[in-house]
């Protein structure tokens, strides 16, 4: 039973569409080859009786050689960790599980990796020699089942003291020199700690400006004074008008997917139509790669800053959003996701902000048509979406729903006879046209409904499919689709200038005429006084767009400026042009590296000092 517990787990793993693969990197390799080595090892003892004590004296022997090298190489990490920026580790370390290919080959370039290794292995295997030789006496004596019981419970007494010993051990590091607080830092116990915390300290490793001229700079690009924060008013002339919103962000729709950006697939016939009939974004750019920034940047419109998204950190609730907005004017909230909502903290960061959660734990078995990994089909979501703005309309109040699909998620499965790419096929392109087909039959649906004529759609993607490029941001793999729908309220027309997802929300708010106090860095890209640039960001290389400049700021105080020549293809208009030639800037613009920190830092300290919360 135990072996095939762990051939289940090690083929779950293998399959491709584990958990792990959507934090990607290293981790799902790591997976597998741990549950591998498990199932092989176990496989040995079991299914060969006569060899088992040379099996559990190579098995230990291999632990043991194991443990001294993951030691070893702990050490050599934490001092080149160290040499490189000064501290113990930090989200740096976490996020260099994500982007392993980049790591590594940074590694074998900048440091003598073959002799260092080698180096580490001989001295292991001395150590490891010393070590098996005065454990003789364990290996030959096999413990009883309640010597086993005793010992495990033993450890797992001390592993719970350990839990409990380290955090109030570690208040201890209260010097006012960070270098000694650094230096007697646990590296472990600070790696645990980024994971868990998923930030990155801004003011440690970026670039500053002082803080009054940080905010006092951010407000003359959004045109209102600040001194500490970005509270301000936004007035209105015209009377509020209260209309249903519904916000659908699409799973990794790259812009180029469309056919009017380039594609020749015929891939997404309904919102290549739909975008003719909306006011279309064409220059609209992602804050980041992951779906949580996706979300972040539509709810709470503030830049993407260092670190993983506030989706999924601790301190994530009860904050200034798009949600709390719709609030105050006395409308029903919901987030919809066809999957399960506490995948990427999505739960707590939505609930935790006032938003009611639909998810397909709410769904009965009679509403689920299709299902993967991630979720109920879009099909399924927007049935279930459909039934629910149809009691929200019985209520006599606004609605505003937010629909996350997932359709478009590796392994791209989705009902058959849709479309006419087999669901099986497992093929983006099938992923890609099958989320336009479940639109299509979504807004059929809801053109019959009596609410339809009084509702705004907001649809755009959350990311693109691909962030890979030969740049820290290629800002090709940033441009994603967007526009805004409601006949006989908004007429169509295309805003070619430069918009960053944070925009997308304000700007609605803006249609829409909302009298309300915002602390938004998005702004309503609609009024005169907007001035176009794009916000996009990895985990810790954090970008501006503005001028045909790209200035990107790094940890170690790091600032990069490229400038973007565009790469024209024939038949394609300008305004869907989307590939761009990326050479550092020949002559320093210090205004723009200005600008950026100002957005960058003032955001950090928003949130630092939770400035950003509702109240």
């Amino acid at each position: 039973m135990i072996f095939g517990l762990f051939v289940a787990l090690f083929l779950y793993i293998g399959s491709g569409k584990s958990i792990l693969n959507e934090y990607g990197g290293a981790l799902p390799r790591i997976g597998l080859i741990f549950v591998g080595i498990k199932t092989l090892l176990f496989g040995l003892l079991l299914f060969l009786p006569k060899y088992r004590n040379k099996i559990r004296f190579w098995l230990f022997s291999f632990v043991v050689f194991l443990f001294v090298v993951l030691i070893l190489q702990n050490a050599i990490s934490e001092y080149f960790f160290w040499n490189e920026f000064g501290v113990k580790y930090n989200f740096i370390a976490v996020n260099y599980l994500v982007y392993t290919n980049e790591v590594i080959g940074n590694i074998m370039e900048s440091y003598p990796v073959v002799p260092l290794f080698t180096g580490l292995f001989i001295i292991a295997g001395i150590v490891s020699y010393f070590i098996v030789g005065r454990s003789k006496s364990y290996i030959d004596s096999i413990p009883t089942f309640v010597e086993k019981v005793k010992i495990s419970g033993l450890y797992l007494v001390l592993f719970g003291l350990s839990l409990l010993a380290i955090p109030s051990l570690a208040t201890n590091e209260n010097s006012q020199n960070i270098f000694s607080n650094e230096l007697q830092a646990n590296g472990v116990y600070k790696f645990y700690l980024a994971f868990m915390n998923s930030e990155l300290d801004y003011f440690k490793f970026y670039k500053t400006l002082p803080q009054k001229e940080a905010y006092a700079l951010l407000g003359k690009q959004i045109k209102s004074p600040l001194t500490e924060s970005t509270l301000r008013d936004i007035k209105s002339a015209a009377a509020e008008n209260h209309k249903n919103v519904v916000l659908i962000t699409i799973e990794s729709y790259s812009a180029d997917f469309m056919k009017i950006y380039g594609n020749d697939k015929n891939l997404t016939p309904f919102l290549d139509n739909l975008a003719s009939e909306s006011l279309l974004f064409t220059n609209l750019y992602a804050s980041g790669n992951r779906t949580v920034r996706g979300l972040e940047a539509v709810t709470l419109c503030l830049p993407p800053t260092a670190g993983e998204s506030v989706v999924k950190r601790e301190d994530n609730k009860d904050k200034f959003s798009t949600g709390s907005v719709f609030k105050q004017k006395g409308y029903n909230v919901k987030y919809l996701y066809g999957g399960d909502s506490f995948f990427d903290n999505m739960k707590d960061f939505f609930s935790g902000n006032g938003y009611d959660i639909v998810d397909k734990k709410t769904f009965s078995p009679d509403e689920i048509t299709f299902d993967n990994i991630w979720g109920v089909c879009d099909g399924d979501m927007y049935n279930k979406a459909i039934k629910i703005m149809n009691e929200e309309a019985k209520e006599n109040k606004p609605f505003f729903n937010h629909i996350m699909t997932v359709s478009n998620h590796r392994p791209f499965t989705y009902p058959n006879n849709k479309i006419d790419i087999p669901g099986d096929a497992k093929s983006r392109d099938g992923g890609v046209k099958y989320t336009d087909y479940a639109m299509k039959k979504f807004f059929e649906m809801a053109k019959k409904q009596p609410w339809f004529a009084n509702t705004v759609f907001v649809i755009l993607a959350d990311h693109c499919a691909s962030s890979a490029g030969k740049t820290e941001l290629p800002v090709d793999k940033y441009r994603i689709p967007a526009m805004i729908y409601s006949p006989g309220f908004i007429q169509p027309q295309r805003y070619t200038n430069l918009v960053s997802q944070i925009d997308i929300m304000p700007t609605v708010f803006g249609l829409l005429n909302f009298n309300y106090q915002s602390k938004f860095f998005g702004q309503d890209v609609l009024k005169e006084e907007y001035k176009p640039r794009a916000l996009i960001a990895t985990y810790q290389d954090l970008g501006m767009i503005r001028d045909n400049i790209l200035t990107i700021i790094s940890p170690k105080q790091q600032v990069k400026q490229f400038q973007l020549t565009l790469l024209p293809r024939e038949g394609i208009e300008d305004d869907f042009q989307l590939y761009y030639d990326q050479k550092p800037l020949a002559t320093e613009r210090t205004d723009l590296i200005n600008e950026t920190i100002s957005f960058y830092q003032t955001a950090s300290d928003m949130l630092k000092k939770k400035k950003y919360q509702k109240n």
